[in-house]
């Protein structure tokens, strides 16, 4: 096999394997982090919402975070042993977690180009014949989830990527620097075939944005990092199409559908193909990508609820995001606030709870954590001088303190509170005071979620060791503080056990937060329980929705 140079310590194989995905992801991401406020900037097509190059640098990241999964979870299985995970189970992850994670028009294609990759990559690694292969089923597979493709977009350049690479007839390092040149050069034509861009002056930010993707892959497999792109002035408009440069935003924001929908759905492909043509007579930028039973669905359309409601028809929609572009376009600017708070939630009964309290709520479904540039744009979406991060997660520590990193540098005042839970958050909100000095009120929030014990009961997935003993696959966990203390059959008898323990170090308040899987009359039971055994305890009830635990506790 062939090899060119050493790329942070390791040789550089000029085929794709695990390792080159695995790096390709990495170097895709830092790519498109220094690339995200310009691509942001040229987004005019289909609605000049700026936020094309936020929405693909939140899509990778989450690929990132699948394979990195994928890395971890076969070290687990094969021990001290060094090897890797399998070339098609690595792009597989990265699809299918740029498909859960795809943000916006422009991620929700580049989950597709992804997915269309993946179909065709595997073996130990990919040569240069399986790359042409790989990129011309990636750009087809594309084409087919628009519902009507537009020429100027990143359609054009990922098309242009794939025809370069089939004209090379090198190894694979020839193939995808090909590949890259091609998508460069159609990405400096975009102005001249899509009549807003050039009004604009600008290339299409989703083609700008592929062309840093396939840039770190040519470095991921040949080792030699790419100029960085920079246009060419636009291609002249056809005569006729011209218009003075600062009406072009009026041109692209007149007679738009007013929200963007996006849900991950659970349906069979028959659902999916009735609910193409439902959505699109509701609306355009229609985007359905996916397969295998998991789809991801985007849609503008001037009814959401019509959209969700087709979604319900065709089978399981989650993770449904709304987004009002008209008051994002049209409103004035807004004053920033003096200061705001960004929690992140464990289901939708909390998120709501935080929002009557003022909060920016970021909501983290069971196994699908948020990554650190989507708590990154909630602080940014909170718009304030001074910032209170509630994580409510030990396990997202380090991810809040990359997101306040991030907007520390745009100039935003940023607090990070390590609150471990999310009845912690709740203290830390209650005590939360926005006309105190900002250090006051970080010191008091932070002393109230530190005064307050957390508990939690779940039920096991699997046989595992405890600090409780050994417990097995469907029995009750009662865990205080992190720690598993009881392991149980029943759930309310657990609850009742990990709360008498929690009180035994003396309380005040005793804060329930019940999930929908709760038993009917928990609540009931316990308020009585601390009622009788525990004087002068106070309790309140709220209810959680659907969170990853039937019951969260908390006690100052």
């Amino acid at each position: 096999m062939p090899f060119n140079r050493s790329q942070g310590g390791r040789q550089v194989p000029q085929t794709l394997d695990a390792v080159a995905v695995r790096t390709w992801c990495s170097l895709a991401l830092e790519a498109l982090g220094k690339a995200r406020e310009e691509i942001d900037a040229i987004n005019v097509y289909p609605v000049a919402d700026g936020d094309t190059g936020t929405n693909l640098y939140l899509t990778v990241e989450s690929a990132v975070q699948a394979v990195e999964a994928v890395f971890t979870a076969h070290g687990t299985v094969t021990g001290a042993e060094p090897s890797v995970p399998a070339l098609a189970d690595t792009v597989r992850a990265m699809a299918h977690g740029a498909l859960i994670g795809a943000r916006g028009n422009s991620g929700t294609i580049l989950a597709q180009l992804l997915r269309g990759m993946a179909q065709v990559l595997s073996g130990p690694a990919a040569d240069a014949e399986a790359l042409r292969r790989a990129l011309r089923r990636a750009a087809e597979s594309a084409y087919q989830a628009v519902a009507h493709p537009v020429e100027g977009t990143v359609l054009t350049v990922a098309t242009a990527a794939a025809e370069a690479a089939e004209q090379t007839r090198g190894d694979a390092a020839a193939v995808v620097r090909a590949a890259y040149e091609g998508a460069r050069t159609a990405l400096d034509l975009t102005p001249g075939q899509l009549a807003v861009l050039g009004r604009a002056g600008v290339v299409d930010a989703g083609g700008r944005g592929l062309v840093a993707v396939l840039g770190a892959l040519v470095e991921a497999v040949s080792g030699e990092a790419v100029a960085v792109h920079r246009r060419r002035p636009p291609a002249p408009l056809p005569a006729g199409d011209d218009c003075p440069a600062d009406e072009w935003a009026d041109a692209v924001q007149e007679g738009g559908p007013a929200f963007e929908v996006i849900y991950l759905l659970e349906a069979d492909d028959a659902a999916v193909a009735r609910l193409r043509r439902r959505l699109d007579g509701l609306g355009d930028s229609l985007v359905v990508v996916g397969g295998d039973g998991l789809w991801n669905v985007h849609v503008h359309v001037d009814d959401p609820g019509a959209a969700v409601e087709a979604g319900v028809e065709a089978g399981r929609p989650y993770r449904i995001r709304i987004t009002h572009f008209a008051a994002d376009r049209l409103a004035p600017p807004r004053e920033r606030a003096q200061r705001a708070v960004v929690a992140v939630v464990p289901g939708e009964g909390l998120a709501g709870l935080c929002a009557e309290a003022g909060a920016t709520t970021v909501l983290a479904r069971p196994g699908e954590p948020p990554a650190s540039g989507e708590l990154a744009e909630a602080i940014r979406r909170a718009h304030a001088r001074e910032v209170v991060l509630l994580p409510n997660d030990a396990d997202l520590r380090h991810t809040a303190a990359a997101a306040a990193e991030q907007v520390r540098a745009e100039g935003v005042r940023v607090a990070l509170i390590p609150t471990r839970a999310a009845v912690q958050g709740i203290a830390a909100l209650a005590v939360h005071e926005p006309e105190r000095r900002f250090d006051e009120d970080v010191v008091a929030m932070t002393s109230a979620a530190g005064a307050t014990r957390y508990g939690e009961l779940t039920v096991a997935e699997r046989q595992s060791w405890t600090m409780a003993g050994i417990c097995q696959a469907g029995d009750v966990l009662g865990l205080i503080d992190g720690d598993v203390v009881v392991i149980g059959s029943d759930l309310t008898a657990a609850a009742r056990t990990v709360l008498d323990r929690m009180l035994a170090a003396g309380g005040e308040m005793v804060t329930l937060v019940l999930g929908e899987e709760a038993p009917a009359g928990l609540a009931e039971y316990l308020e009585a329980h601390v009622r009788e055994s525990h004087l002068a305890v106070d309790t309140v009830t709220y209810d959680g929705g659907r969170q990853s635990s039937p019951l969260l506790i908390g006690v100052e």
